[in-house]
């Protein structure tokens, strides 16, 4: 009993710090996209930071011995997954961006992500979901309209929408797909199969949608550096660490967290406005994570 005490705290203690991690890496993902996508057309953007990631967790993969899936049909879960979260999600998010859609609209429309993904795990993976979740599920959607209504003037063009229904989509979805098929791979080998699987869907799109070439400014290296090693590599893994330790409706409440997040960091960085309702919606947020935590907690 004693031996096992150091690792379940050990455990614990990844609990707790991992979700916070992950949230504030993948609200990082913003600053990248605001950095990088005025030197490179989106497609392209993305195309080059699959295809680094695929480069570098091969190295990684090789060095630290990471074991490989055997089967064709393991491989294929694992693209599977790549195509959802990484390029549906990515792409669908970088494509409304460069196409003028406000950000605030872009994020309203992937922060129904946790509500989509609690309806569908209930469905898929028979996950319990209890009215006091639903009630922070709401209340977390209500908070992150507060955060982004500032910035969500919408102009009534609704063709921009679809690349963000895309990408709300693809990361419910593939979230899902990841934990019920992918949590038994290894990680460090399954991101090199989902990074080169992206790599290669995205290399044709590129050739017949996108001939701009890419502008190698100091902003652009910075927003691809940052991309590949803590977005792609850190914030991913965190992901799916947590899909293989809480149930997926737990994980997809954290979503709720990462536009007021976001909004701070472009409130420091950018000197976005920041007012009174952002704050009160940041409150709001963090009521609505605590009510939407896993049945089984205390």
């Amino acid at each position: 009993m004693s031996e096992a005490q150091p690792g379940n705290a050990a455990h614990a203690r990844r609990q707790l710090a991992f979700p916070a991690l992950f949230v504030l890496l993948w609200s990082t993902g913003f600053v990248a996209a605001k950095y990088g996508l005025p030197y490179a057309p989106p497609l392209t953007f993305l195309l080059y930071r699959f295809a680094l990631v695929a480069a570098l967790m091969t190295v990684v993969a090789l060095a630290t011995g990471a074991t490989w899936p055997r089967e064709a049909r393991q491989i294929g879960h694992v693209a599977v997954a790549a195509w959802l979260v990484h390029g549906a999600y990515l792409g669908g998010v970088f494509l409304s961006l460069a196409g003028g859609m406000p950000a605030g609209i872009s994020a309203m429309l992937v922060g129904l992500q946790p509500i989509l993904t609690a309806l569908i795990a209930r469905a898929w993976l028979g996950e319990r979901v209890v009215p006091r979740q639903w009630l922070g599920l709401v209340l977390g959607l209500a908070g992150v309209w507060l955060v982004v209504r500032g910035k969500a003037s919408f102009n009534g063009d609704l063709s921009g929408l679809l690349p963000s229904a895309i990408a709300l989509v693809g990361i419910s979805v593939g979230t899902l797909y990841q934990k019920r098929y992918c949590t038994r791979i290894d990680m460090r080998s399954g991101a090199v199969i989902q990074f080169s699987a992206c790599a290669l869907v995205y290399l044709p799109l590129v050739l017949l949608f996108e001939g701009t070439p890419v502008r190698w400014t100091h902003e652009f290296i910075f927003a691809i550096g940052w991309s590949v090693v803590v977005l792609s590599v850190g914030a991913i893994s965190l992901l799916y660490w947590l899909l293989r330790h809480d149930a997926a409706s737990s994980v997809a409440r954290l979503f709720f967290l990462v536009p007021p997040v976001t909004a701070v960091m472009a409130w420091l960085i950018f000197g976005e406005a920041l007012d009174a309702m952002a704050i009160a919606g940041m409150a709001l947020i963090a009521v609505a994570v605590a009510l939407a935590r896993p049945a089984g907690d205390r």
